[in-house]
């Protein structure tokens, strides 16, 4: 897989201090040793430690689909928790 360009880092937040909601959603893509594309997905409240995921895939292809997967679900985030996912610019 050398070579490969990998998907951008996507940062969201979801923020409404009236219902005490401050959550943070971040997804990075990196290759390891062996040239699979690794996503990591990070969650959880703002300042808080949080957890993460991470997926391996042997392709591009199927690497963005679960990407999509994950942004589709937070999509809904609105009707689930009532505060919209909003995307952040990430400061390199």
């Amino acid at each position: 897989m050398k070579g490969a360009i990998l998907p951008d880092p996507i940062e969201l937040v979801a923020f409404n201090p009236a219902r005490n909601i401050h959550r943070r959603y971040s997804i990075t893509a990196s290759l390891d040793l062996f040239g699979m594309i690794v996503v990591e997905t990070r969650w959880g409240r703002i300042g808080a430690a949080g957890k993460a995921q991470r997926h391996a895939f042997a392709d591009r292809t199927a690497a963005e689909r679960h990407i999509a997967a994950t942004l589709r679900r937070r999509g809904t985030a609105e009707t689930r928790i009532g505060v919209p996912y909003e995307r952040v610019a990430i400061k390199v």
